[in-house]
């Protein structure tokens, strides 16, 4: 079991430094690439990104607080936005002003950054980012499909991505960097020369930010402790880790410098009890190493975890909010055999949670029909503490499917890792692009209930096959839906296209394609198709009020003839305004999504197959397959400002339902068990590329040792019912409200949001209102 004690005092000195710190937007990375590229206007553009990754590593300022023994960041300031000019800054140009008091995820600015950035990065950029390629190449359509497919990935390169850690720290920089010589020897392919050098080129800059540190350190007043930190920075500059705390110091120091080349979310760690596990036990069988000493140097690395988050344009706040940088990583789970693993610093990674109770990293626990009791309960713990975490995924709806699905061998697919909120990956040999686009199922409804038109709008933005006052059957309105729904789905494939060629042609990344299996020997970069496998994964949004509004116009309109299609259709042009009663109806009189009734469920799955089917149709960019996921970030809330009152009784601008696989909140009526019924009905293929299930319990339930079994026992339902996800808010209601109307009381306060963590008092008040009311259970 985990221990409740004291926290550590070098830990709670840099939790306070860093939750106390002021967050700003930072133009330093912005200035050197800008003056990179003005200096090498000649080169390419890999060349460019590699030589301007360089000489950020090796000019950008650095700090060390002398409590550290984890030391890097990507900017001096902890929890800093970096403006990003090469990905885009148009809309920098636009919101800069604004970032200190928009609605979500504000930065506070400098006004002589924001007068640099508009004299001297922003006019070079004008017309040259990605984002502004993209734009140019496609922005009406793009424009154009919005209301239904939300298209990601636009103003920044890619991430929600594993890369091969283990290859990293047997290897360091220093060995890619030889490796990637050799290779450069033999190598007769022009395109593969320059992707060599610019591994090269990266690689030195690795090595030089290392050294920067082991400098900065040597010229600090220090601590014996902080002198080894230095010592170690050095002895990563030349080799491969061979220490248990210098594999957490490399591990930092990938997923920093991975950050500083993409400025993208959603680089995983994926399995690191697993990889970190021969150095742990090695210093521990060796007497180097003390469980307390792991523990303290673990709980340093959470700390650096929550340094870094993303700036993102006001937009796309809304549907990431609380800066889910999504640094995930998974614990337990089968071996390659199929056999359940776990060990020490599976429990030393949830007593690091239970201890800190922070956002980041984002913990998962992995389950299959032979977790053990003794990491279940553990597990139970932390959630019980109430962060949101860890979150759960199963190995026996997950790895069948991956292989199965996806034509991934079984050796990886039992060592998938999960990357951002619930995105399922392989581990360092796939470009999975899971956050490609949120499909909005319940905007192709409304169109297809009334003639293409928006309901919010007036405009025609949609396909005409009629409307609720033309359809004479409920298999005529199911027919055209799924006209609307290929229609989209068409129109969503062509701007995928176009931004993934934009990536290939903006944002190559020789850093990044290194420790990615397959990229070096082949001498393709990431984004050109170099990893082993090249996924494209779609969400499809929401199913829960999907199977409500159907089930409510199939039994009350088609079935029972209750309502005429003609004045339902009137109800939602109106909102419900002078309808009420039809909305009462809609609401009360047709079962829900979430309370095992079969027929309803099977309308969710019916349309989630119909969905993930026709994505099996396409081929992306790359030449690999797209496949579907089913969760939402926070993009209920936005997504739902997009749809007009629909069928299941929602007014105009609600939100959708939370999570992705989640019910309508309030609507599960039948308890717990029931909702695991009702998601069990939805194939395992509809959530290749992750799927989500919230939950939320009241504190009270985790009190006694009969609690604790019971939730152990429903763990196990899920696992046996085949589900992919679930995750679990522990919080009463009273404290959420007293946290919005008196943040400066709650600043720690964490709460799941969807598959991601987050201050609480950080998150927009739509999202915050949300979460208050999703429904709670005391019992199981």
């Amino acid at each position: 079991m985990l221990k409740t004690h004291p926290m550590d005092p070098r830990i709670a000195v840099l939790k306070d430094k860093m939750l106390s710190g002021d967050r700003y937007a930072s133009i330093e990375q912005a200035r050197i690439i800008t003056d990179t590229y003005k200096k090498h206007e000649d080169l390419s553009v890999p060349k460019k990104r590699a030589l301007s990754l360089k000489a950020a590593l090796e000019q950008m300022e650095i700090g060390v607080e002398p409590e550290e023994l984890i030391v890097g960041n990507r900017t001096k300031g902890v929890r800093y936005g970096v403006v990003f000019p090469e990905a885009g800054c148009s809309w920098i140009d636009r919101e800069f002003e604004t970032l200190p008091t928009r609605p979500q995820d504000r930065f506070k600015v400098r006004e002589e950054d924001i007068r640099e950035f508009r004299e001297s990065i922003y006019p070079y950029w004008k017309g040259r980012s990605m984002e502004d390629v993209i734009r140019q190449r496609d922005g009406e359509h793009i424009d154009a499909i919005a209301k239904v497919v939300k298209i990601n990935q636009k103003d920044h390169a890619q991430g929600h991505i594993c890369p091969d850690t283990q290859l990293w720290l047997e290897l360091g920089p220093a060995g890619l960097k030889k490796k990637a010589e050799e290779k450069l020897a033999q190598c007769d392919d022009s395109e593969q020369k320059e992707f060599y050098e610019c591994v090269i080129l990266v690689m030195e800059g690795a090595i030089r930010f290392m050294e920067r540190y082991h400098d900065l350190i040597m010229s600090m007043d220090r601590s014996e402790e902080l002198s080894e930190v230095a010592q170690i920075c050095r002895n990563l500059s030349q080799r491969g880790a061979q220490t248990f705390h210098e594999a957490l110091q490399s591990v930092w120091f990938l997923f920093t410098i991975l950050h500083m080349e993409s400025n993208a979310s959603s680089f995983s760690p994926g399995r690191m009890d697993q990889y970190l596990y021969p150095y742990y036990e090695k210093d521990i069988r060796e007497r180097k190493l003390t469980e307390e000493q792991a523990l303290l140097l673990i709980e340093c690395l959470w700390l650096k975890f929550n340094q870094i988050v993303y700036l993102r344009n006001q937009n796309s706040a809304k549907y990431f909010a609380g800066f889910p940088i999504g640094f995930n990583i998974a614990i337990g789970g089968v071996d390659e055999d199929g056999n359940d693993t776990y060990n020490d610093l599976s429990f030393l990674f949830l007593q690091a949670q239970y201890d800190l109770g922070l956002p980041q990293p984002n913990l998962s626990v992995r389950l299959n029909k032979n977790s053990s009791s003794e990491l279940m309960q553990a597990a139970i713990q932390v959630v019980a503490k109430g962060s949101g975490m860890p979150q759960f995924f199963n190995d026996e709806a997950i790895v069948r499917t991956m292989h199965d699905d996806l034509n991934i061998s079984m050796k990886d697919a039992r060592n998938y890792a999960i990357v951002g909120c619930v995105e399922l990956t392989t581990h360092g040999n796939n470009l999975g692009w899971s956050d490609a686009a949120m499909f909005n199922l319940n905007k192709a409804l409304e169109l297809t209930l009334n003639h293409g038109i928006c309901l919010l709008t007036g405009k025609k933005i949609g396909l005409d096959l009629g409307g609720l006052d033309t359809y004479k059957s409920y298999e005529e309105l199911e027919n055209a839906f799924g006209q609307q729904v290929d229609y989209f789905i068409d129109e969503m494939i062509k701007a995928e296209n176009v931004v993934e060629k934009a990536h290939q042609d903006c944002l190559p990344t020789a850093f990044l394609s290194s420790v990615i299996d397959d990229c070096i020997e082949a001498g393709k970069d990431v984004t050109k198709g170099g990893a082993k496998y090249n996924l494209t994964g779609v969400q499809m949004i929401q199913v829960a009020n999907l199977a409500d509004s159907l089930a409510a116009m199939k039994k009350l309109v088609y079935d029972e003839h209750k309502i005429e299609g003609t004045e339902l259709l009137e109800a939602l042009r109106h909102n419900f305004e002078g309808y009420e009663l039809i909305q009462t109806m809609l609401l009360n009189k047709a079962e829900k999504y979430g309370n095992d009734v079969d027929w309803v469920d099977e309308l969710g799955s019916k349309w989630a197959d119909y969905f993930r089917n026709k994505m099996k149709q396409y081929t992306n960019y790359r030449g690999g397959p797209y496949h579907t996921g089913m969760y939402t970030v926070s993009a209920h809330v936005p997504m739902g400002e997009n749809v007009g009152a629909t069928p299941d009784g929602r007014k105009a601008l609600e939100p959708l339902a939370d999570g992705g696989l989640s019910a309508v909140y309030g609507r599960d009526l039948a308890g717990p068990t029931a909702v695991l019924k009702s998601v069990s009905k939805i194939s395992d293929s509809c959530t290749t590329n992750g799927g989500l299930l919230n939950m939320k319990f009241l504190p009270e339930f985790f009190r006694t040792e009969t609690g604790m079994k019971k939730f152990e026992n429903f763990l196990r339902a899920f696992v046996d019912l085949e589900i992919p996800h679930i995750q679990f808010n522990v919080v009463n209601k009273e404290d959420l409200l007293d946290a919005k109307i008196h943040p400066e009381r709650h600043r720690s306060l964490t709460i799941r949001v969807a598959g991601y963590t987050a201050y609480f008092v950080e998150l927009a008040g739509k999202l915050q209102d949300e979460i208050i009311e999703r429904t709670s259970y005391a019992d199981i």
